[in-house]
C-alpha cells in the first residue's frame, strides 16, 4: 500500500510548516481473531482457512538490513551511527543532534576476553522446596563475529529454562553480580506479593554486589518467564531473561508430541561491531521502543532443529524483545494452537502464524510432515514513515532441518484432532455473567511530548495524518534515537478521574472481577500499540472493538492496537499492590504504569 505522499513533499512540509494540510488516508483497522492470530490483511496473516500459508523464504544468512544507510551521531560525546532502513535519508534538522542523555554500555573498561563466554540455556527441574541460585552477572556474547560485554543469568543466555510440577514453590536466592542495580520478576505468576519484584512497589532495589530471596509460588500450569524489573530497556535486552514451564498433574493437559522447543524472541541494535549504546540517565528510543537490527532466537543469530518427516513439536514461544512484535510461522509447516499465557485456549484451533506483542506467550504444536527444510519465520508488514509506504518484509530466524527417517511414535491422528479443553470452559463459566456488564475502570492510551526536535515535531503533525495499528519496524530511527524519557511521556489515563501513570491509585476487593476497557487513542502525538500487563492476576480478552472474544484463555498481557478498544476481565483474586504497564521497556521507563492495588477481605 503506498500513502499519496511524495517525500520531497513529506520533507518540505515537515521543515516549513507544521500546519501544513494533512492528506488523510486511512488503513483500516485489524481485529485479530480470539485476541491469538491476525491481523487482516497483514502478510502471513491471512483468515484461518485450515491450510498453513504460503511463507516466502529467505536465505539463513540474510541480515535483514544489509544496504542500510548509517547516520552519524554522537551520543554523549561518542561517535555513533544509528542505522537507518535502505532509501531512507536522515531527517533534514536532525543531523547532528544527539539524545538529552549520556550513554550506557554493560562493563565499561572491562575486556570481553577477560569475561567467560555466554553459555546456552539449561534445564533446571525443580520440586516442590528446593532451592535455586540465580546469579546476574557479566559474560562475553559473540553476535556475527564481534566479542561484547553483555549479561546472564548463571552464565547463560537465556537464563536456566526453569521446569517444574503446577503448585510447587521453590526457593531462588538471587544474587546480583552485575553493573547496575536489578530485581527478578516472575511475570505472568500469581505469587505472593512480597515476591513480585517491583522496586518501591514489593521491594528495594537489589544494589551490585547485593542478594535478595524469592519464595516463588507456581498456581498455575503454563509457560511464563523471568526478568529484571529495573531498567529493562537495558538489563533485558543484554541479557537477564528466562523461561519457566509449570507441569499440569493432568498427563493429558497437551496432545503428545516428538519433541518440546522453548523458543525465546529477542533483537539487539548493532552497528559494526559496536552495540548501539542506551541511555544513562533513562531511556532513549522512547518514542517507539528499540527496535534491533539483528533479531535472535535463544539468544542466537540462527535457531536450528532436527526433525523426522512427520514428527509433532510442541514449541513455546515467547516475546522478550523491548519494542519488536513478532508473526511467527514454521515454513509452511501446518501448525495450531494449543494455549497461551495462563492457560489453555477453549478450542484449538489452526492458524498460519502467531502475533507475539513483547512479553506474550503463546504454545503451537507443529507437524513437519515431508522431508526438507522448513524455515522459522518472522513476515510482517513494514511501514517507511518517510515514502509513506507499506511493503512486506520477511526474516528467517532458524530452520528446521527434517530427514527421510519417520517420525517413531507417529502422532499424525493426535494432531490432526482439534481438542476443546472443558476445564478451560468450566472455570471461565463463572465469569461470563460479567462480560456484558459495564466496565469498572477505563484506560485511555496517549502521550505528550516537549522540547523535542522541531523537525520531529513537524513531521510528526503530517505522519499522524495516517497510522497502522502495529508498526513491525522501526520506521523513523533517527527521530525515534533522540527521543527520551526526558522529552517523551507515554500515559494510562483513567477516564474517570483524569489521574495518570502512577498517580492512579486502583482499589479493588479481593475476590472481585473487573472490567477493564481499554482505549488506545489514535490521535495522540505518535500513536503506537502496546502490549499491557497486569502483574499478580489472570485476565480475560473478552472483547475488541466490541466484538466478542469465542475462544477464551487466561492472560497476564493483552495487545492493544491503535485506534482499538479492549475490553479486559480481571479475575482480582491475589491481594496486593500490583504494577499495571505497557511492556514495551521504554514506554514503561516513560511513565507508562499504574498500580492496582487488591485488597484482602
Amino acid at each position: 500500500m503506498r500513502i499519496p505522499i511524495a517525500l520531497a513533499a513529506l520533507l518540505c512540509a515537515a521543515l516549513t510548516a507544521a500546519g501544513a494540510q494533512k492528506p488523510v488516508a486511512p488503513v483500516p483497522k485489524p481485529v485479530p481473531p480470539s485476541g491469538i492470530t491476525g491481523m487482516k490483511g497483514m502478510p502471513g496473516m491471512q483468515a484461518d482457512t485450515g491450510k498453513p500459508a504460503p511463507v516466502a523464504k529467505v536465505p539463513a544468512d540474510t541480515n535483514p538490513m544489509d544496504g542500510m544507510q548509517m547516520s552519524g551521531m554522537g551520543h554523549g560525546g561518542m561517535s555513533m551511527p544509528i542505522p537507518m532502513p535502505p532509501g531512507m535519508p536522515m531527517m533534514p534538522g536532525l543531523v547532528g543532534l544527539v539524545p538529552s542523555v549520556s550513554s550506557f554500555l554493560p562493563g565499561a573498561g572491562v575486556d570481553p576476553m577477560s569475561l567467560p563466554a555466554v553459555k546456552a540455556s539449561s534445564v533446571a527441574r525443580l520440586k516442590d522446596g528446593d532451592t535455586l541460585d540465580l546469579t546476574a552477572m557479566l559474560v562475553r556474547r559473540t553476535v556475527r563475529g564481534h566479542a561484547f560485554v553483555m549479561y546472564g543469568f548463571n552464565g547463560e543466555v537465556p537464563g536456566p529454562l526453569i521446569r517444574v510440577p503446577q503448585n510447587a514453590t521453590i526457593t531462588v536466592r538471587f544474587h546480583n553480580r552485575i553493573d547496575l542495580p536489578s530485581t527478578v520478576h516472575w511475570h505472568g505468576l500469581r505469587l505472593d506479593n512480597k515476591y513480585d519484584g517491583v522496586p518501591d512497589i514489593t521491594q528495594a532495589e537489589v544494589a551490585p554486589g547485593g542478594s535478595f530471596v524469592y519464595k516463588v509460588h507456581f498456581p498455575d500450569a503454563g509457560v511464563y518467564w523471568y526478568h529484571p524489573h529495573v531498567r529493562e530497556d537495558i538489563e533485558q535486552p543484554m541479557g537477564l531473561f528466562g523461561n519457566m514451564l509449570v507441569d499440569s498433574p493432568d498427563r493429558n493437559y497437551y496432545s503428545p508430541v516428538n519433541q518440546e522447543q522453548a523458543l525465546m524472541f529477542d533483537d539487539l541494535l548493532v552497528h559494526a561491531d559496536s552495540l548501539i549504546p542506551f541511555g544513562r540517565e533513562s531511556p532513549d528510543f522512547a518514542l517507539m521502543g528499540r527496535v534491533g537490527n539483528v533479531l535472535l532466537v535463544n539468544g542466537e543469530t540462527h535457531y536450528a532443529l532436527n526433525a523426522h518427516a512427520g514428527d509433532v513439536v510442541r514449541f513455546y514461544l515467547t516475546n522478550v524483545a523491548n519494542s519488536r512484535t513478532y508473526n511467527i510461522s514454521f515454513g509452511g509447516a501446518q501448525m495450531k494452537v494449543v494455549a497461551s499465557d495462563q492457560s489453555r485456549f477453549e478450542h484449538e484451533a489452526w492458524v498460519p502464524s502467531v502475533v507475539l506483542a513483547p512479553a506474550e506467550r503463546y504454545v503451537v504444536e507443529v507437524r513437519f510432515d515431508h522431508p526438507g527444510s522448513y524455515a522459522l519465520v518472522n513476515a510482517v508488514q513494514a511501514i517507511n514513515h518517510y515514502k509513506g509506504e507499506f511493503e512486506p518484509e520477511v526474516d528467517t530466524l532458524g530452520t528446521v532441518t527434517v530427514s527421510g527417517s519417520a517420525a517413531a511414535p507417529d502422532f499424525s491422528r493426535q494432531f490432526a484432532t482439534l481438542r476443546s479443553n472443558a476445564a478451560v470452559s468450566r472455570d471461565i463459566a463463572p465469569y461470563r455473567k460479567y462480560f456484558n456488564k459495564p466496565p469498572d475502570k477505563k484506560l485511555t492510551l496517549t502521550m505528550q511530548s516537549t522540547a523535542l526536535p522541531l523537525a520531529t515535531v513537524q513531521f510528526m503533525s503530517i505522519d499522524t495524518a495516517y497510522f497502522a495499528p502495529v508498526e513491525w519496524v522501526d520506521g523513523m530511527p533517527d527521530m525515534n534515537w533522540l527521543s527520551t524519557a526526558k522529552e517523551v511521556r507515554w500515559i494510562l489515563r483513567d477516564d474517570a478521574t483524569g489521574k495518570e501513570n502512577m498517580d492512579i491509585d486502583w482499589h479493588v476487593r479481593q475476590g472481585s472481577v473487573v472490567k477493564l476497557r481499554i482505549f488506545n487513542d489514535p490521535k495522540s502525538f505518535h500513536p503506537m500499540q502496546h502490549p499491557i500487563h497486569l502483574h499478580g492476576q489472570r485476565m480475560l480478552v473478552v472483547s475488541r472493538d466490541g466484538v466478542p472474544n469465542t475462544n477464551l484463555v487466561w492472560k497476564d498481557t493483552a495487545l492493544i492496537p491503535v485506534g482499538s478498544t479492549v475490553d479486559l476481565l480481571i479475575d482480582a483474586s491475589n491481594p496486593g499492590a500490583w504494577l499495571l504497564h505497557c511492556h514495551i521497556a521504554e514506554h514503561m521507563g516513560a511513565g507508562m504504569m499504574a498500580v492496582m492495588h487488591v485488597d484482602p477481605r
